[in-house]
């Protein structure tokens, strides 16, 4: 039609590769986990990400070696969310969406 738009058939191409690349995006985005560094300058942060980049680059550890530590990290990172939690609850800081009162009642339990 006056040169203006595709043909159906290029047009239904088209509509099929964006479909198959945002189908593929979108299982990509499921199984990708983000983490928050959070802390004062000087505290490390950069330092975790460059660890991260050697530890899963092609030169890093073995999936072996990377399973070793995975119990490791995870406690890490849950040990830390309950400091933050704790600290929340002393400070007297409330989460914004009531929908996180797990995470509060959460880090009212093991404080001494």
């Amino acid at each position: 039609m006056f040169g203006c738009c595709i043909p159906r058939d290029q047009s239904k191409q088209t509509n099929k590769m964006i479909n198959e690349a945002l189908e593929r995006d979108k299982k990509e985005m499921h199984v990708e986990s983000k983490l928050l560094l959070l802390g004062a300058g000087e505290s490390g942060k950069s330092t975790v990400v460059k660890q991260m980049k050697i530890i899963f680059n092609e030169n890093g550890y073995t999936t072996d070696e990377c399973l070793r530590f995975k119990p490791v990290i995870f406690s890490n990172t849950i040990q830390s969310m309950l400091a933050i939690l704790q600290a929340m609850n002393r400070l007297q800081i409330s989460f914004a969406n009531p929908i996180r009162q797990v995470c509060e009642i959460f880090g009212k339990t093991n404080e001494t």
